[in-house]
């Protein structure tokens, strides 16, 4: 019997823990650019970041396996050097949430690091150290793995992610004296400090007040009132335009635009009344006028 009750108490233990790890992450690795390299190395370094994002706790909130925030690391290596293990690569990651009361997918988040840069060798383990950091390669992927988390959590509830975020801003800070490229500030309007820093702002406060009309207010009460969700996407892209106007510079809106381009116009074409059609245009048009081609078919 008692051992029984120790079996049962280790496999509960288990399943706690489990269920506090907080992403579900893919992780793809192209090398198809790098020739004559054993893949091995390849092959550890995508298994150790598969391991690294999802097997850690990142957070003391508890979600069960099917709360799990889906996300995407594509990384293609554009250069390697065996001699000393160096990695440069492209990033493009991606975060998705489900729509309540449908099959679909909303992506969250999604864009490109072209400074992703590392060393590793093969059976490295990874660890990171949020006050002591000294490998890039750690420090970047905890960066996106709480940026996930927090911006995930701002769509389920206002500013709901504001802790989890400041520990991205946290990392960030730490990071100023890591030699690789991407963390410092000014460095570049679309590198890691300045996405967090955009976030973390007090005049772009309304683009993650945005995040929760759009998709808690917006896109999870399509199913049961189109109309009502679609009203709240329209404001949550006023507030979009908001951020733009306190910061013009900043690329969060943009990018907004960019990842959502496809879904904004099928929420809109074909639906909704003209004035709310011509305020969407106007917005998405002065926001992202690369897009303007798309734009026009809201208004069809």
């Amino acid at each position: 019997m008692r051992q029984k009750m120790i079996i049962i108490i280790t496999l509960l233990a288990v399943t706690l823990a489990s269920a506090a790890q907080e992403l579900n992450c893919k992780v793809r690795l192209n090398r198809s650019a790098v020739q004559g390299t054993n893949s091995s190395v390849f092959e550890a370094l995508e298994k150790a970041i598969t391991d690294f994002m999802n097997q850690r706790t990142w957070t003391d909130l508890q979600y069960t396996q099917n709360e799990r925030i889906d996300c995407n690391l594509n990384i293609t290596v554009k250069q390697y050097k065996a001699d000393d293990h160096a990695f440069s690569c492209d990033l493009l990651f991606q975060c998705i949430r489900p729509v309540w009361g449908s099959s679909y997918n909303t992506t969250i988040f999604s864009a490109h690091d072209t400074e992703f840069t590392f060393q590793y060798e093969e059976n490295d383990v990874l660890e990171f150290n949020e006050v002591n950091m000294n490998n890039n390669l750690t420090a970047m992927l905890a960066y996106y793995a709480y940026l996930f988390i927090g911006l995930d959590l701002d769509t389920f509830s206002p500013l709901g992610g504001s802790d989890v975020l400041g520990k991205v801003m946290q990392i960030v800070n730490n990071a100023q004296n890591l030699p690789s490229a991407g963390w410092k500030a000014f460095g570049d309007s679309k590198n890691r400090h300045a996405i967090i820093n955009d976030y973390m702002e007090s005049a772009m406060q309304p683009i993650r007040q945005a995040m929760y009309k759009y998709h808690r207010e917006g896109l999870d009460q399509m199913s049961d009132n189109a109309d009502r969700g679609r009203a709240a996407v329209t404001e949550a892209l006023q507030m979009l335009n908001e951020a733009y106007k306190a910061k013009s510079l900043s690329i969060l809106p943009q990018y907004f635009t960019d990842f959502k381009r496809d879904e904004i116009v099928g929420i809109y074409r074909g639906h909704g009344t003209e004035n709310e059609k011509t305020k969407v245009y106007d917005i998405l048009s002065t926001i992202n006028p690369s897009q303007i081609g798309e734009w026009k078919k809201i208004q069809k």
